[in-house]
């Protein structure tokens, strides 16, 4: 969890941490990352057996499970669950390709996954509690031996792999769930006024690479979603009712990512805060102002390492899953660049991430699915309004509701509601979509 105040530094150290920050979160994706991370472990555990699987064992915490129930596994034909993702990624998946495993797939591969989720024997899922709320263990079972993958905290963090009684990465005695990679110091040194300081001035170079992917690949989706009846289409629908008001081509160009993201499009995206969803909201809304105010691309890559970095500040205080939307968190870096792009002042910035997280902070996420970019275009609206808000003067005060005396404070309150007092809404939302508990 990120300090609430950072001490002062020198804006070199600044800039390396922030670049670093930014490399480690924009990962490229093929997918919705949840069903993908299943992949990605089955495929390890396939490659560490050295044989196709004569069977799977997999044990998921309940957040994996409540992500993956709905959307659609890419280059699956349109297979969704966890049973799909990872009996794919044991056929056909590269484990050297980490979050784009499935982008080799073949033909051949999805049918061999058809005929052996055929036989409802071949692989078990199962619920398992008391983990990491992002939680994979992988076992499977060939010729008499068994490989085993457990992946934890973040999507591709392996901190177990073993084959039979030979341990290969972590340790056998103590529990692999709860031994993940320590949190990376940089995250640390975020604060809204340092991330404006390196948005105007910082070296960006060492960033600037991912940055620049980033808006060519979730700019391409986003495209392809508008150009296609993909999900439910949210994106398209808000295009076709109003094309010309910018505020809606922005939410209805960060939905339409979504639709196709969520469907099984198989185009990659590249990810912040572990979220595909998260990713392209951080990016789209403040492609479409930059345009509108006639940024050049140099203010625009800033802009987009802005969000992408108040994306990650925010979330940081709830952690990689739970029962609060993540968008809402990419949706405030979203707010907060596009103020940034308008001239806003730091208090400005800081007064649109307030504003967005007093209107929409506690939307609650019941897995991914085609629901998931309504939910991009609600929080994008949210802020917006919160920037207009703020370039007018006008905002949500401290002692209303959650909102505290300074934009630390309130994200750091917000978080906590996040990542604890919604921990019992996430029990029970898993319970009813498993059916569990009867509604």
């Amino acid at each position: 969890m990120p300090a609430s105040h950072a001490a002062p530094f020198c804006t070199d150290v600044r800039d390396r941490a922030f670049c670093e920050v930014l490399n480690e979160e924009l990962v490229c994706a093929l997918g919705c990352t949840e069903p993908i991370a299943v992949a990605y472990a089955a495929a390890l555990a396939r490659a560490t057996l050295g044989a196709e699987p004569e069977s799977l064992e997999v044990g998921c915490s309940g957040n994996i499970i409540k992500n993956v129930k709905s959307v659609t596994v890419p280059n699956s034909g349109g297979m969704h669950g966890i049973e799909a993702a990872a009996t794919l990624g044991a056929v056909g998946g590269d484990s050297g390709s980490a979050l784009e495993v499935l982008e080799s797939v073949t033909e051949p591969d999805i049918e061999r996954t058809r005929a052996l989720l055929s036989d409802p024997a071949f692989c078990a899922v199962s619920l398992v509690e008391g983990v990491p709320n992002l939680y994979i263990k992988v076992r499977a079972h060939a010729a008499g031996h068994v490989a085993e993958v457990v992946i934890a905290e973040h999507h591709t963090d392996v901190v177990y792999r073993a084959l039979d009684d030979a341990v290969l990465e972590g340790a056998r005695e103590q529990d692999p769930a709860l031994h993940a990679d320590e949190p990376n110091p940089a995250y640390e040194l975020l604060t809204i006024d340092a991330i404006i300081g390196f948005a105007e001035d910082g070296d960006i170079e060492p960033a600037r690479a991912a940055l620049e992917r980033q808006i060519e690949l979730n700019d391409a989706i986003s495209r392809e979603g508008l150009a296609h009846a993909w999900g439910a289409e949210v994106g398209r629908t808000l295009m076709e009712s109003r094309e010309h008001d910018a505020p809606c081509r922005a939410r209805a160009r960060a939905a339409a990512g979504s639709d196709a993201r969520m469907s099984g499009c198989a185009l990659p995206v590249v990810i912040v805060c572990g979220s595909g969803n998260q990713g392209i909201t951080a990016c789209l809304p403040v492609m479409e102002y930059a345009e509108g105010l006639g940024a050049d691309r140099e203010r625009l890559v800033r802009a987009v390492a802005l969000s992408d970095l108040v994306a990650a500040h925010v979330k940081g205080y709830i952690g990689a899953l739970s029962a609060f939307c993540g968008v809402v968190c990419a949706a405030c870096g979203a707010g907060a660049a596009i103020t940034w792009l308008a001239g806003g002042t730091p208090e400005q910035v800081g007064a649109t991430i307030v504003n967005t997280l007093g209107n929409v902070g506690g939307i609650v996420c019941d897995g991914a699915k085609p629901s998931c970019a309504a939910k991009i275009s609600a929080a994008v609206d949210a802020a917006i309004l919160g920037h207009e808000m703020a370039m007018a003067g006008r905002g949500f005060r401290a002692g209303e509701g959650l909102i505290q005396e300074t934009v630390e404070k309130t994200i750091a309150s917000m978080g906590y509601v996040g990542r604890v007092g919604m921990k019992p809404t996430d029990v029970e939302i898993l319970n009813i979509m498993i059916g569990k508990t009867r509604v």
